[in-house]
């Protein structure tokens, strides 16, 4: 390893992350818990610095770092920019509601912090030891963020559930890695996928690995059924927490996925297009149809974050550029939706109350109409309905799998998705058409006002002008994995 192979320049983002998060936690050390606003500031200044470094150094051409075991390309450059947006908008509109928990701690940001370094390293990872580290700083930091109040017993529980079954999934994954190594003698992602086109590695061993992989990448995308651990850590979370798992991870999941199978194993498109099918199929009909029955808002969240991940598998197995490009716009659409739906449910919470529950969205519209429309848009284009963005993101994932002859799978995906209209409908139902249970004033910041506006109307706005972004992710996966 020459200094030339390091490449330092092409992982400066990440480079910078870390020496600002480490001097926000030794910063904090110093800080009274009145003067936490100076960490919370400090936090932004971190991430807005990795935002400009990667705009100022992004590039169609990929550019390797650490003698190939990373790489800067334009796939990796804009899920990253996702990313920081969605922890930017996490940590402005938790400060209310995690002040009113004791939660507004250096813990909170640093934590955050390094989940969102984790998820970079799994985005630009090319090495399956990479790759791996990657997950773990994130998954670890998540856990730690789950039982961020101490004294509750929905978190502690929520966060040895999240950690147990976080830690098998690992151990899935890993195993599965260990597999493919052993069959293929290389960690990094290209020399894996050229030993399998030479047809020199053991095929018997390679679907051996590729099970376990599946499964783990099943355990960490929530799908089904794998998914016991969703709805149950979503709902003893704290909502500020929720709304982290919920969103920036899920760009990371989606990177990890197109490094893991379709970068590092193009050859065995058939065999893990098999297995993805199932766990669309079964991901979109569980969560939608399980999603009714549930009275407690994050709950119906989870189960409907479910049946999206079933939707982002259904781009990723069509197997072709256009696919992938799907699969990417639809991961960025989740996300902003994600935020912006949490977002409304930490504006309904105050001190000593946690909104949860569908029955608090009575009367929303009488208490507080804006948000209500809001919250109505958010809604809308998380059922699917035109104009939203999230019908196009729904209808480009469905073309993509269509062009490659499964029609009978786009429309298992469109008859789910009338099902799950239901829930997102009864929620809109519950704020406009029944009489508020409690009348008390919904208080909120000025920037928190702005800020969930502009993130609420970006699902109608995306959805007036879907090509823009839906471009960006195409040529994004078109010049990152070298299809020209």
């Amino acid at each position: 390893m020459t200094l030339a192979s390091l490449n330092l320049v092409a992982a400066l983002p990440e480079i910078w992350l870390l020496c600002a998060v480490s001097a926000v936690l030794l910063i904090d050390l110093f800080i009274k818990d009145e003067q936490r606003d100076i960490t919370y500031a400090l936090s932004l200044v971190a991430l807005l610095g990795s935002a400009v470094l990667t705009i100022q150094g992004f590039s169609w051409t990929p550019r390797a770092a650490f003698s190939g075991m990373f790489v800067a390309d334009a796939m990796s450059d804009v899920l990253k920019l996702g990313m920081y947006a969605a922890v930017g908008l996490m940590l402005a509109y938790s400060r209310a509601y995690a002040a009113d928990r004791h939660m507004y701690k250096g813990e909170l940001f640093t934590l955050s912090l390094f989940a969102l370094l984790g998820m970079m390293v799994m985005a630009s990872a090319t090495n399956l030891l990479t790759l791996y580290v990657g997950l773990e700083l994130l998954s670890l930091s998540l856990y730690a963020l789950v039982a961020l109040p101490r004294d509750s017993k929905p978190a502690t529980e929520a966060a040895m559930k999240y950690f147990v079954l976080g830690a098998l999934a690992s151990g899935m994954l890993l195993y599965g890695m260990s597999m493919i190594y052993g069959a293929t003698g290389s960690l990094d992602i290209h020399a894996i996928a050229a030993k399998i086109a030479d047809g020199s590695a053991s095929r018997t061993l390679l679907v051996f690995g590729l099970v376990f992989i599946v499964t783990g990448i099943g355990f960490k995308l929530g799908n089904v059924p794998f998914h016991m651990w969703v709805p149950d850590v979503y709902q003893g979370s704290p909502t500020a927490v929720t709304l982290l798992i919920g969103s920036a991870p899920k760009l990371a999941a989606f990177a990890f996925v197109m490094r893991l199978l379709v970068q590092a194993m193009p050859g065995l498109l058939v065999d893990w297009q098999g297995m993805l099918i199932v766990l669309a199929v079964l991901s979109i009909g569980v969560g939608n149809i399980v999603a009714i029955a549930q009275t407690n808002l994050k709950r119906m969240l989870a189960y409907s974050t479910i049946s999206h991940m079933g939707f982002m598998l259904l781009g990723i197995l069509a197997g072709s550029v256009q696919g992938y490009a799907a699969g990417m716009f639809y991961a960025i659409v989740y996300a902003i939706m994600a935020v912006a739906g949490f977002g409304v449910v930490l504006l309904l919470s105050r001190a000593g109350f946690e909104a949860e529950r569908l029955s608090d969205l009575k009367g929303l519209a009488q208490r507080s109409p804006w948000f209500a429309w809001m919250f109505l848009l958010v809604m809308f284009s998380m059922a699917g309905i035109p104009v939203f963005v999230g019908f196009f993101a729904k209808l480009a994932v469905i073309q993509a799998i269509v062009d490659i002859g499964l029609i009978w799978l786009a429309v298992v995906a469109v008859l789910f998705s009338l099902v799950g209209a239901f829930y997102y409908l009864r929620v809109v139902k519950l704020m406009f058409m029944d009489e508020p249970t409690d009348n008390s004033p919904i208080a909120v910041k000025l920037d928190m006002r702005v800020l969930l506006s502009i993130n609420c109307l970006a699902v109608l706005v995306l959805g007036l002008m879907p090509d823009r972004l839906l471009q960006l992710c195409y040529e994004s996966i078109r010049h990152s994995l070298g299809m020209l």
